[in-house]
């Protein structure tokens, strides 16, 4: 007995199929930066509440450098027992306290890190202590007050040990503390590159293998140059995928237009072959 040949699908079924898969691509990277930017976003601004947080501890650091040029000058007029501290370094340290209090709302660190602003919200208590007493001290307390600010961290080996310096030195490691958490924030959950690339590649390398097919079918049995359109399309979508897996992924209002124009750049290059084949009902 001869077996019976199983029935080859005719070359315009094949691209229907493949045309649907094409389209299928792009809605699934629609659907994908949808759910991603919405994850995303919330962990952007969380993000950037930390991003506050770094630039209050910034300034808070300035600030303290403002109170210990203060102190420089009241330790060179020698006249500590008639004008205090000064005007200049009380208001500095205040606007540390300020700075710190505010850094507080951002941060990224957990217990860690409110830990270490207590710590340094208690290295300025003391060292605006001491700078206070030394209106009845005079210049050893001063002297003080200017070693709280001021004083080199500790060393292991050739390794500065954190928060055992002068408060200018904490601010600086609490700085330290509130990128590295930050880039943590970046790199983690939904702005994870591990999750994200098989996500937005994964489509993209299925799209390039269909439209790879499409081409060919198109040059060996319609005799044909496949359309421009269908290299644009997952063009257009591979530039929503690969900067989705980038620290700046594109805005809603930027990504589901390529996208949309992407779908229809897919839809119309397939459209003149399956032309050819619509024939009317009788």
């Amino acid at each position: 007995m001869t077996g019976v040949r199983p029935r080859t699908p005719h070359p315009i079924v094949v691209l229907r199929w493949l045309r649907t898969g094409v389209l299928g691509m792009v809605a699934v990277t629609a659907l994908l930066y949808l759910v991603v930017a919405n994850r995303a976003g919330e962990q952007m601004a969380t993000a950037d509440r930390t991003n506050t947080a770094i630039r209050h501890i910034r300034d808070a650091y300035e600030q303290a450098g403002e109170a210990d040029t203060a102190l420089k000058a009241v330790s060179r007029t020698g006249a500590i027992d008639l004008t205090g501290s000064s005007d200049d370094f009380a208001n500095a340290t205040a606007r540390v306290s300020s700075h710190l209090t505010s850094a507080t709302e951002g941060n990224a660190a957990g217990a860690q890190g409110l830990s270490h602003i207590q710590f340094v919200q208690g290295q300025l208590a003391t060292c605006v202590r001491m700078a206070n007493t030394a209106f009845l001290d005079g210049k050893p307390s001063l002297e003080r007050a200017r070693d709280a600010l001021d004083d080199a961290p500790e060393y292991d080996g050739k390794e500065p040990v954190p928060f055992t310096g002068g408060l200018k030195q904490s601010l600086r490691d609490l700085k330290d503390l509130e990128v590295e958490a930050r880039d943590h924030q970046r790199r983690s959950g939904w702005r994870d590159p591990g999750l994200l690339l098989p996500l937005f590649i994964g489509p993209l390398a299925v799209m390039l293998l269909l439209v790879g097919a499409s081409g060919y079918i198109v040059a060996h049995h319609f005799r044909q140059y496949p359309s421009p359109a269908l290299a644009v399309a997952p063009l257009a979508t591979a530039s929503i995928s690969v900067t989705m897996c980038t620290p700046s992924p594109p805005a809603v209002a930027i990504a589901l237009p390529v996208l949309a124009a992407a779908g229809v750049l897919a839809y119309l290059a397939y459209r003149p072959r399956l032309a050819e084949y619509r024939f009317p009902r009788p």
